[in-house]
């Protein structure tokens, strides 16, 4: 048998090195290369042919800043459309696994999967189907708590609103701070305020959310 040709991509070099270590156990595989960041992984996919790809969501680049996750992965997919891809997710914000899913074209796990799962999942993708991690599944089969999660958009105050809107079109906090006449503290504090709210732990997150759901103040 053809040996299935993958690429991993995470920021986090022990995954990379588990993952790595748990799929060569496997014959029939061949790690051909590894990424750690959006513009490495385009990089690695433009020079290196692959069958299927494994990867994190939430990558940041070199620099620190912070790409779209989900759109990362959509780009991918219309550039290389033979290409499988498999993306593993610390996220646990519903919504957020909600609209990954439905895309209808990734396979898509929990990092707390076992690494069994996880080539469950290869397996199926190889096949040309799409695989969700029983703990996604769990959690998208939970019934949707109104009150709490769809509302928290609205829970924004108007400032807070206007903070995030800045920030996810490439502002700075600084560069907020000088446009809204506030100092970097402030607003630095209203952002991480917003992010609670938005039941968010980090920029990448935030991204998705914003993604999914958009923002608008009150």
């Amino acid at each position: 048998m053809t040996n299935l040709r993958v690429i991993l991509a995470d920021d986090h070099p022990f995954v990379l090195l588990g993952v790595r270590a748990a799929l060569e156990m496997h014959a029939d595989v061949a790690i051909v290369g590894e990424a750690n960041t959006p513009t490495s992984l385009i990089t690695l996919l433009e020079s290196t042919p692959c069958d299927v790809l494994v990867t994190d969501l939430t990558m940041p680049e070199a620099s620190g800043t912070v790409e779209d996750g989900l759109d990362l992965v959509r780009r991918v997919r219309s550039t290389w459309p033979l290409l499988r891809i498999v993306v593993m997710t610390a996220l646990t914000n519903t919504e957020i696994l909600r609209a990954i899913v439905s895309d209808g074209v990734f396979s898509v796990l929990s990092k707390m999967e076992t690494l069994d799962e996880l080539w469950q999942a290869i397996e199926a993708s190889r096949k040309g189907q799409v695989y969700v991690g029983r703990s996604i599944i769990e959690a998208l089969a939970q019934p949707r708590d109104d009150a709490s999660e769809l509302p928290s958009v609205s829970r924004l105050s108007s400032r807070q609103a206007e903070v995030i809107k800045m920030f996810v079109r490439g502002q700075s906090v600084s560069e907020i701070a000088a446009a809204l006449g506030c100092h970097r503290r402030t607003i630095s504090r209203q952002k991480r305020e917003a992010m609670a709210k938005l039941g968010v732990a980090n920029d990448p997150g935030l991204f998705a959310y914003i993604r999914a759901h958009g923002v608008c103040g009150r």
